[in-house]
């Protein structure tokens, strides 16, 4: 996915008021598609890089109307290219209040929501982000006061689908608890996306620590890296990205690689035809189906090893870092019952329906892994930390317990 530095941007595709112009836009668009790639819309609403007759409206109601005007005219050009457009960036303040700038100052802060409910309106099928820095440490103002607004627009059905963290990070890589605030506003009901990753100098470690992050939280939908190489940046001088001025990769590049590859996002696991024996790190125990069973509902415990079919699993990817998990004894996939969402929900075999609580992520904790299922965004888990053959396997919320982390073994 590629998405345009400035090519978007209020200044580049309405100059003057009613005039708009597309071509740099649409250069990036045309490359971006005829290399197979998709286009995230970047940005609709802004306090910079906006033109001079922008910067100069005054009162609520002209305002308003060349907000809308100007969402209408760039998503209207776009409709139904763009998977994600950025709707508003950066309104907030550190302290997590709103920014004055000519939006919030003649219109208030309905402005916001008023740009998400036009935007929806001008292109139903694209999702509608939020963008923003500084809301990656769980407990910073900022991101607080991102999150209540998140939270406000989803309780009262504004139309918001997606926030974009920009993760433009010093050499120390992420905050510590990045990972938290992805879960959580995951957990409000919308995706969540690395939309303009750097990190200065370009640590190894730091960037496969913000890779594992995303790929821990099953609503995280991508990271995008703000510049290919350390030359095109806009932190040229930190040497930030991926590739360095003359293009040669560089060793975060590898780490990144690396880390998507441990979850199965590249040709290294699982293998396609390929079973596999999953080894609870708790008891040394395997999970298989119980008696043999090939029937719909039959029951999945952990029990010694024996080599039987019905302890051997394959992995068949459904798109998105999930798979089904499926016994070689009956052919069924791994499934947790009623499609639950509580904890402690029963895991057992069931013919493959395709639904997401069907869905498993294995997210890479050291040399096991745990096994997260799509639709509760829970893992599999071996009840009570028990240890004996019989226990039976049930989906619980991630505690970081070795009854919920797995050698998964060819």
């Amino acid at each position: 996915m590629v998405t345009p530095e400035n090519e978007m941007k209020p200044d580049a595709t309405e100059p003057n008021q009613g005039n708009f112009t597309f071509s740099a836009g649409d250069s990036v668009y045309n490359w971006a598609t005829s290399h197979g790639m998709r286009v995230r819309g970047h940005t609709l609403v802004w306090h910079a890089q906006i033109p001079t007759w922008m910067q100069n409206l005054s009162g609520s109601s002209t305002t308003l109307a060349a907000m809308k005007e100007h969402i209408n005219g760039v998503v209207g050009h776009y409709k139904g290219k763009l998977v994600y457009w950025d709707v508003v960036n950066e309104a907030l303040n550190e302290d997590g209040t709103h920014r004055a700038d000519v939006w919030q100052n003649n219109i208030g802060s309905s402005y916001i929501e008023q740009a998400f409910q036009t935007a929806r309106a001008a292109d139903p099928a694209a999702k509608l982000c939020y963008n923003d820095y500084n809301i990656e440490n769980w407990t910073y103002a900022k991101t607080q006061g991102a999150y209540n607004m998140v939270k406000d627009f989803k309780a009262r059905g504004i139309p918001i689908d997606c926030v974009g963290f920009q993760s433009h990070f010093g050499s120390g890589g992420m905050p510590s608890n990045f990972q938290t605030t992805l879960s959580s506003f995951a957990a409000l009901g919308v995706d969540v996306a690395l939309t303009e990753l750097d990190i200065a100098t370009a640590p190894a470690t730091a960037y496969a620590n913000v890779t594992n992050a995303c790929l821990a939280v099953s609503r995280c939908v991508g990271i995008t890296v703000w510049g290919v190489r350390d030359s095109d940046s806009w932190r040229a001088s930190e040497n930030p990205l991926l590739f360095d001025g003359s293009g040669n990769k560089k060793a975060a590049y590898t780490s990144v690689l690396n880390a998507l590859n441990s979850v199965g996002g590249g040709s290294s696991f699982p293998v396609p035809g390929t079973y596999y024996r999953l080894i609870n790190r708790n008891s040394g125990k395997v999970a298989e189906v119980s008696a043999f069973s090939t029937a719909d509902g039959g029951n999945v415990q952990q029990w010694s090893w024996t080599g039987t079919s019905s302890q051997q699993w394959s992995f068949v990817s459904v798109g998105g870092g999930y798979y089904n998990v499926i016994n070689r004894n009956s052919g069924k996939c791994l499934d947790v019952s009623g499609v639950s969402t509580t904890n402690g929900a029963n895991v057992q075999q069931w013919t493959c329906t395709g639904g997401s609580n069907q869905h498993w992520q294995p997210i890479a904790v050291g040399s096991y892994y745990e096994l997260k299922v799509q639709h509760s965004g829970q893992v599999l888990d071996v009840v009570g930390n028990g240890t004996a053959d019989g226990v039976n396997i049930d989906q619980w919320p991630w505690n970081s317990g070795n009854n919920q982390q797995w050698q998964i073994v060819p």
